[in-house]
């Protein structure tokens, strides 16, 4: 298994968010890993601490599946490869049939007998939870929100490079996974604040339209294309666009530090 240390933080299944957890679907906009509850809460602490042991739910052997405990909430995390997976999910009620971790075995036989009965080569285990696990609307979800993950990270970004740029006038860059993004800020004589923005690579025009959307203290409709940098040609897979800054947004930004 990957190095615990390594891991991303720990969400639920949409199965398990609607039945176990009997929780809404939230938006895109909010990933799984961030609704707010105890269980989760405790498994993503559980599974991104280098540090932390975990106890597999030995009664389930045909997958491997750890403990979560916290308050009176039981949960089965499935890893795969560096992301955890909240697979199932239930309150704690001692010495009753409806102990999770028992109610988990018990489903697993059932569903292992149900499996055996329909396919002609049989499972040797003596469990089966297969229908836990993730299915298509997971990733399919853990995809669209990766757009998401992605644009705040461009905001936090797009933010510290004006910062950067406010503080000493020079063109600070960030290099992504495809391309660089740099920005350059400069107050002319005239007290006009001339910001720059650069990207270096292969993007496509809706992320160019993001990138700019994101600038602080710019007016929508007030980018212009440029062919050269303040102290410097463009190079040849780079493009840029310029706009001038509210002096009043540029304040907020470096205040917004403190």
């Amino acid at each position: 298994m990957t190095d615990p240390a390594a891991m991303r933080s720990a969400r639920p299944t949409l199965r398990c968010l609607r039945e176990d957890l009997d929780l809404p679907v939230p938006a895109v906009t909010v990933p799984l890993d961030e609704v707010d509850h105890p269980i989760l809460a405790k498994a993503a602490e559980q599974f991104t601490a280098g540090d932390v042991k975990h106890e597999r739910i030995r009664a389930v052997d045909d997958q491997v599946l750890f403990k979560v405990k916290v308050q009176r909430w039981r949960g089965a995390v499935w890893v795969d490869a560096d992301l955890p997976w909240l697979v199932a999910a239930g309150r704690r009620e001692d010495g009753s049939g409806d102990d999770f971790y028992a109610a988990l075995e018990a489903d697993g036989r059932a569903a292992r007998a149900r499996y055996n009965s329909a396919h002609a080569d049989g499972l040797k285990s003596a469990t089966y939870t297969g229908h836990l696990l993730p299915a298509r609307e997971d990733h399919i979800r853990y995809r669209a929100e990766a757009g998401v993950r992605f644009v705040r990270r461009l905001r936090g970004t797009i933010l510290e490079l004006t910062r950067s740029t406010l503080r000493d006038g020079g063109e600070h860059t960030v290099d992504f996974d495809t391309f660089t993004l740099g920005l350059q800020i400069r107050a002319d004589d005239g007290h006009e604040t001339y910001l720059a923005v650069r990207i270096t690579g292969s993007v496509p025009a809706n992320l160019v339209t993001v990138i700019l959307g994101n600038v602080p203290g710019c007016e929508a409709d007030g980018w212009y294309p440029e062919h050269a940098l303040p102290e410097r040609d463009l190079l040849p897979a780079e493009q840029a666009w310029s706009n001038l800054m509210d002096p009043r947004a540029a304040a907020r930004v470096l205040e917004s530090e403190a």
